[in-house]
């Protein structure tokens, strides 16, 4: 987005904020930069591009940025499907945005599953088939959809759903879902399965937006299949990149986020249900927990001229519920007293970060020490003190405001 440099800013009606993940490779930066690019010239209002990690800026900087040029931001995202950083990472930059900048922010959902997302994977795998001198029509021709992979079931299973509705109405002998790693079953898997049905070729196309690591490792495992299994040919397609159609799908998002229409899979979310191997996600505390670690290690190596993401984490992180109703109970000076309490010890392998609600209204002010997974209730400032000098510097547990352990 162009900002003005007169003495007094241009105020915009609204603006975008486009969010991607971030890359190691800067070329996959540039990608969402693209999108941002073309986007704004679709829309014709103004959109800038932040990113989670690895690049710049990031969400803060980009939503103080646009406080003062606007007054109203709506957040679109480039994230593939609903995972940690659509539920838990985002929303807490959100939310922190609100608090500290004049800003009406509106949360899109994530991009999911769209018509001309499925209209572009049509074209990726026309492009393989070319490639193959292969012809659906005629041929027996697999296809092996390959996503990322998530810890969250949500997620993976709208990788299933797109495979499923990329299957119905193309002659395509079978489209299977597959993943580069997290869960299963993984790329490798995939395709020594489809093999075994014989078809005369296998198109494998990768669910990713940039062309970076995980594209690469999917045309290298595509690549030894290919060399494996003489009978069958096989190539990886193109991921989504910066075509035009991607641009359908962010319109629509902005449009469902700015009038408040934006639907999110609650049912199947592994933070609202009890799914089946998830129970002690419910309820998000941990979610949260995880996203404050994440942000506060990548945090710690912003001046570091080491590895970008690697993830040095504290020995104890330590999470402050600063809720409505733990604040109104004293969690803020209890925040305040442990972050002294460390700094007077000189405790600088702990974190100590505020949260918001750990779903124990009413015990509080709630205190949580992680990894030990030990949660402190109605703590008061001298709690604070036996909890740094007892738990933190001595692996010794404050026994009798302890309200529970997970």
């Amino acid at each position: 987005m162009h900002h003005t440099t007169d003495a007094t800013p241009s105020f915009d009606d609204e603006a975008i904020l486009l969010v991607g993940h971030g890359s190691r490779r800067e070329r996959s930066n540039e990608q969402v930069r693209e999108l941002a690019a073309g986007l704004e010239s679709r829309l014709e209002i103004p959109v800038d591009a932040a990113f989670l990690e690895l690049a710049q800026p990031s969400l803060e900087d980009a939503f103080d940025d646009l406080s003062s040029v606007t007054e109203t931001v709506t957040v679109v995202h480039c994230s593939l499907f609903a995972a940690s950083h659509v539920k838990n990472d985002v929303p807490l930059a959100i939310e922190r945005a609100r608090a500290q900048f004049d800003l009406e922010i509106h949360a899109g959902a994530h991009l999911g599953i769209h018509p001309a997302i499925v209209d572009l994977l049509d074209d990726r795998a026309a492009a393989v088939e070319r490639s193959l001198g292969v012809d659906r029509e005629r041929d027996d021709v697999a296809v092996v959809l390959c996503a990322r992979g998530s810890s969250d079931p949500d997620a993976n299973a709208d990788v299933h759903k797109l495979a499923r509705l990329f299957y119905e109405g193309r002659p395509f002998s079978r489209v299977e879902a597959s993943f580069v790693g997290v869960t299963e079953p993984v790329l490798e898997a995939s395709l020594h399965a489809v093999a075994k049905h014989r078809p005369d070729a296998v198109v494998v196309l990768p669910y990713m937006l940039g062309d970076g690591v995980l594209t690469r490792r999917v045309r290298e495992w595509t690549d030894e299949f290919d060399a494996d299994y003489p009978y069958v040919d096989a190539a990886a397609g193109d991921p989504l990149g910066t075509d035009s159609r991607l641009l359908d799908a962010f319109a629509d998002r902005w449009q469902e986020a700015r009038s408040g229409s934006v639907e999110m899979s609650c049912d199947t979310c592994k933070y609202k249900v009890d799914l089946t191997g998830y129970e002690e996600d419910v309820g998000g505390a941990r979610a949260m927990l995880r996203a404050l670690s994440h942000q506060g290690a990548h945090a710690d190596r912003e001046n570091v001229d080491d590895e970008p993401h690697s993830h040095d984490g504290p020995e104890k992180h330590v999470a402050v519920c600063t809720n409505r109703t733990c604040a109104n109970a004293g969690s803020p000076a209890v925040l305040e007293r442990l972050r002294q309490a460390t700094r007077d010890g000189d405790r600088r392998d702990v974190r100590i970060t505020r949260s918001s609600c750990l779903g124990r209204c009413g015990d509080g002010p709630m205190v949580a020490v992680y990894p030990d997974g030990i949660w402190y209730g109605d703590v008061d400032q001298s709690d604070a003190e036996r909890i740094v000098s007892s738990h933190l510097e001595r692996d010794r547990i404050v026994s009798d405001i302890v309200d529970r352990t997970l």
